[in-house]
């Protein structure tokens, strides 16, 4: 397939373009930059800036941009850019696409969302028919979303990615608590019952990929394991893979002076389950955690 691919440099992004391109697939890059090879094409979505005769040319669009939830301490304006990096870009895309004949649209477009949509379950477990919850990551999903409908109203078979927390050593969720767990000072957050809808990078790929070319799937998917666990409950495994302890818990107001804003959403519960992609009758090669914390510390 001839896929266009925007948020190529982000966490996901790098992981997926090389999966597609080992799969056989050509993906143009969209860049922000003066392209630097031949498989780049430029564009500036905080101005609504695509050229249309880059969209015609693809046979599925993949939108992974937008700022990064966990990469910086919250304040109003970096909540601003978490909100218009995603709105924006997603607008861009489905207002081009809509705007082709209907010859020239891609068949699919596969554009990020979050598990953030649902807000806090508690101890509920929620499958993809469940409504939008409430707090600030839920408002951004639900912009986000609909900005969609631009290409889903033109007949495109449009996919929502509701990811939960991919696990990879080298960033997500797993990254910044290496180093304080390896040095024996790790811990749960908060009180530890929250849920965590984590999922191995294997899945979440492969997950990706089977979208791709499942024809009879459209509307929100939850990218999440089958099994999530409470913090408590990663926290344990974790230490255990680490072969270290971990007693010390991080209470609630040192969250909120070194993440700000961000310590809601981290002390956030959400039970999610993925039914969409079970019913779809997708294999996971990493149903459960211990198996996909150990891919995510060795692969």
């Amino acid at each position: 397939m001839r896929i266009l691919m925007a948020g190529v440099s982000g966490f996901l992004g790098t992981r997926l373009v090389d999966r597609l391109t080992a799969d056989g697939h050509q993906v143009t890059r969209l860049v922000r930059r003066t392209p630097r090879s031949a498989d780049e094409r430029r564009w500036n979505p905080s101005a609504a800036q695509l050229d249309p005769a880059v969209v015609a040319e693809a046979d599925a669009v993949v939108n992974l941009a937008g700022a990064g939830v966990g990469d910086k301490r919250w304040n109003d304006e970096y909540k601003k850019l978490i909100r218009s990096s995603r709105v924006d870009s997603t607008t861009t895309l489905a207002i081009t696409i809509a705007g082709l004949p209907e010859a020239d649209r891609p068949g699919v477009l596969l554009n990020s969302s979050a598990v953030g949509w649902y807000g806090n379950t508690g101890d509920r477990a929620v499958e993809e028919d469940a409504p939008a919850g409430e707090g600030f990551l839920a408002d951004v999903c639900r912009v986000w979303e609909a900005a969609t409908r631009p290409a889903e109203d033109a007949g495109v078979r449009v996919l929502r990615l509701r990811t939960g927390l991919p696990l990879h050593r080298d960033g997500g969720l797993l990254k910044p608590q290496l180093l304080p767990f390896r040095l024996g000072v790790g811990g749960k957050l908060g009180n530890g019952r929250q849920w965590l809808p984590w999922i191995s990078m294997r899945d979440w790929l492969d997950a990706a990929t089977f979208l791709l070319t499942r024809d009879e799937l459209a509307g929100p998917v939850n990218l999440v394991g089958p099994a999530p666990v409470t913090n408590a409950e990663f926290t344990r495994e974790l230490a255990r893979q680490l072969h270290r302890p971990a007693i010390m818990p991080i209470p609630a107001p040192a969250l909120k002076v070194v993440l700000g804003g961000f310590a809601h959403e981290a002390l956030t519960s959400t039970r999610v389950l993925p039914a969409v992609l079970d019913r779809a009758g997708f294999r996971w090669t990493h149903p459960d955690l211990p198996g996909a914390l150990h891919a995510a510390l060795t692969e």
